[in-house]
């Protein structure tokens, strides 16, 4: 008997949901959401709760963002991405099939490295917390390539909007509830013990896998081609099917500048709220779990907006109040320590960013050619926040330290500007559907 696709299954409970809520019900974007989870965690151990552990030992301001260089192996993942998409796993892969022994191997990567993070003293011997970093910013960005790959070749082009709402919320539902884990953890039984219970993040990814079973590829690409040749092939053949399209450098030049302000404000934040003399449970609190609400929210406006408004203008307003969210934090740094401004300041920021995951993670999806999957997504999301992490790790500690908060985040909202523009240019040339429709048309 053939086993029907997990988007056409049936399911008669789900006529028993409101008509807006049945496609969230459905195999498919349910599966999207544990892969977000699982995908947010690692994130998160090297993101804002690293940022908290350091400046609580002590650590100087500019060591602290430095280590925001991390995130630039999730930049460069586009390099072995080739290898998600085109080896398979002896043995492994045969029986569980390629995806899913992926999702297995790399599952257990991350719970590793993880696991190493936390057993790191950066009090006694930071080289050691540098190369744990490191490690889980590796991990973190495979375990990234793979739960790509599996959500893009898993949804079918309906359920984009839905299924990149629904890995949105799996994605902060896993990095806000891992980091908040480890913030109360750490609180009463230490960092090491908080990053050890963490790793168990991880599993969700594993359980789409067991839920949705191996997705049916698109399109496969066979080369007959060896050593540096085919290596070649597989990196820069999916670069050049993009560049090929029309207007593809306006879009890629987007793609680049549009997260700056806000990708070097977000790696800030806990910077802000350990000056300002916060606790772990207030941060826990305000910025975890309020913040988690609030995302959640704008995934569900975010949701509705793509659904009403369409792709361009969903993007277009969600740059603008990702833009506009950062002035909050200003006003939190010159108002100082308050619970109400510090709920109000997150609140915004991540119902903005809410809006924004929806409708810009789902564009990259639609750019990508079903061929490469894994790796143009790669390359998409990678160029998407590559310019905000170099300059948070290279140049925010100074600019913070020089300028202060109030001064720092105002110049973060200036550097979102050009992204919103460049957007708007893009709808009136017509390459914002031009694009992703010959990214489509090059898959049949």
């Amino acid at each position: 008997m053939t086993e029907m696709p997990a988007s056409t299954a049936p399911a008669d409970w789900r006529r028993h949901l409101p008509p807006g809520m049945r496609p969230y019900a459905e195999r498919a974007p349910i599966g999207a959401l544990l892969l977000g989870i699982s995908s947010g965690f690692p994130f998160a151990m090297i993101g804002a709760t690293l940022t908290t552990r350091l400046a609580e030992a002590g650590i100087e301001k500019k060591a602290v963002t430095a280590f925001a260089l991390a995130f630039l192996m999730y930049n460069f993942k586009f390099l072995w991405a080739p290898a998600i998409d085109r080896v398979r796993i002896p043995l492994l892969a045969n029986a569980i099939g390629q995806r899913r022994a992926w999702l297995v191997l790399v599952a257990a990567a991350v719970m590793a490295a993880v696991a190493w993070l936390g057993l790191a003293n950066p009090q006694t011997s930071l080289s050691t917390v540098v190369a744990a970093t490191l490690c889980v910013a590796f991990a973190g960005a495979t375990y990234d390539i793979v739960i790509d790959a599996f959500r893009i070749e898993t949804l079918t082009p309906e359920q984009l909007g839905v299924g990149s709402g629904m890995s949105q919320y799996g994605w902060r539902i896993g990095s806000s509830a891992a980091g908040a884990l480890a913030l109360v953890i750490a609180e009463r039984a230490g960092w090491s013990t908080a990053y050890v219970a963490a790793t168990l993040f991880a599993l969700p990814a594993v359980a789409a896998g067991v839920l949705l079973g191996e997705p049916v590829r698109h399109a496969v690409v066979k080369s007959t081609k060896r050593g540096w040749a085919a290596v070649s092939d597989a990196v820069i053949a999916p670069l050049a099917d993009f560049m090929q399209r029309p207007g593809a450098g306006l879009v890629l030049a987007f793609i680049l500048i549009h997260k700056l302000g806000d990708t070097v404000a977000n790696l800030s934040f806990r910077l802000l709220f350990n000056d300002l003399g916060f606790s772990k449970d207030e941060v826990a609190y305000y910025d975890v779990a309020f913040g988690l609400v609030a995302l959640l929210v704008g995934v569900f406006v975010g949701g509705i907006l793509y659904t009403r408004l369409g792709l361009k203008r969903s993007v277009l307003v969600s740059l603008i109040l990702m833009a506009v969210s950062n002035l909050s934090f200003a006003a939190l740094a010159q108002a100082g320590h308050s619970n109400i401004g510090m709920a109000a300041a997150i609140g915004f920021e991540n119902f903005s960013s809410g809006i924004g995951g929806v409708a810009v993670v789902a564009y990259l999806s639609a750019l990508c050619d079903l061929r490469f999957t894994a790796t143009q997504f790669a390359l998409l999301s990678a160029a998407a926040s590559v310019l905000g992490r170099f300059v948070s790790g290279t140049t925010a500690g100074a600019m913070i330290e020089a300028l202060g908060y109030v001064q720092f985040y105002l110049l973060t909202t200036v550097a979102a500007l050009p992204g919103i523009l460049l957007f708007v240019v893009m709808m009136r040339r017509g390459l914002v559907d031009d694009v992703a429709i010959a990214a489509r048309n090059a898959a049949r």
